[in-house]
């Protein structure tokens, strides 16, 4: 399908005053979290809440810090997620996207509102 990216608004809801950050994110919907960089991490001043185990697709095995909450703000949608620090760019998984109720359209390589639900993010809560 090739590379798809979106801006996304990253906040901290700990910090009222502090100044969103506006990212272009790459979206994977075969990578499960939420993936920031230090930078970011540092810039949103959030707060290591634990460490996760990750395994990376060449098979390897790396502790990272895991941090959060985090708001994130797509269009008209906003979700509340920890995030993983790892890579030199946001990566937006399959686990914010559900939350937030976001496709992508593999025609046009957009990440969009779920157009079954375009007005209100929908799920399954049973």
């Amino acid at each position: 399908m090739g590379l798809v990216n979106a801006k996304v608004v990253l906040i901290n809801p700990k910090i009222s005053n502090l100044t969103p950050v506006e990212v272009d994110a790459l979206v994977d919907s075969g990578s499960v979290h939420l993936c920031i960089p230090e930078h970011i991490r540092i810039q949103l001043k959030l707060d290591e809440i634990g460490k996760k185990e990750v395994i990376l697709a060449d098979g390897s095995r790396k502790m990272v810090s895991y941090v959060g909450p985090i708001e994130i703000r797509f269009k008209n949608r906003i979700g509340f997620v920890g995030a993983l620090i790892m890579g030199d760019q946001v990566l937006l998984g399959a686990i914010p996207m559900e939350d937030m109720d976001l496709v992508i359209s593999p025609n046009t390589r957009v990440l969009d509102v779920n157009p079954i639900s375009p007005n209100i993010a929908t799920s399954i809560a049973k």
